[in-house]
């Protein structure tokens, strides 16, 4: 059995990165190596699969690319486009192989780290507005709901995925 790594969070690593955006970009690590460790084994009808009402693995996914891509514009001090408004809306729609929607996850957790380094440590605390409300918060809170929702349905995908996974196993008993 192969020796499992540490968590990123104790590799030691990021070391050059002020601590609450080593915490962000540890937990987004966390959260890609998740998404790549439980979707690995799963096939189309298992990604699609709404086990119990679950909302399906492949949900999670588009929902964890695209709410950092919307998180990232108000980061950004933007509001959301025509087209980011169209994809929430879509999240549900199924569609995607398990490669593309991979691909997507990771693409967007990977924009997250060149976009915080960009602020200087006091830009951090600048304010942000979020959605049609305009709710308030600052640069710093939106980094970090980026990594917790984002840990949040990861969390939500790897419980659907082991169930989808007993479902399928216990069709083929």
């Amino acid at each position: 059995m192969a020796e499992e790594r540490p968590e990123p969070w104790l590799r030691g690593t990021l070391t050059e990165v002020e601590p609450v955006r080593r915490a962000v970009l540890h937990a987004l690590e966390l959260a890609e190596e998740d998404v790549l460790r439980w979707t690995r084994d799963l096939d189309d009808e298992m990604l699609e699969m709404k086990p119990l009402g679950l909302p399906s693995v492949a949900f999670q996914m588009r929902h964890i690319a695209r709410s950092i891509d919307r998180l990232l514009t108000y980061a950004d001090g933007l509001r959301l486009s025509e087209a980011q408004i169209a994809a929430l809306r879509s999240e549900h729609v199924a569609g995607r192989s398990v490669e593309e929607l991979r691909h997507q996850v990771v693409e967007a957790i990977r924009k997250v780290r060149p976009f915080a380094a960009q602020f200087s440590q006091e830009e951090l605390n600048e304010l942000r507005s979020v959605g049609g409300a305009g709710l308030p918060t600052t640069l710093v809170g939106l980094l970090i709901h980026i990594a917790e929702h984002t840990q949040r349905h990861v969390g939500q995908l790897i419980t659907t995925a082991k169930v989808a996974a007993a479902l399928k196993d216990a069709e083929g008993s």
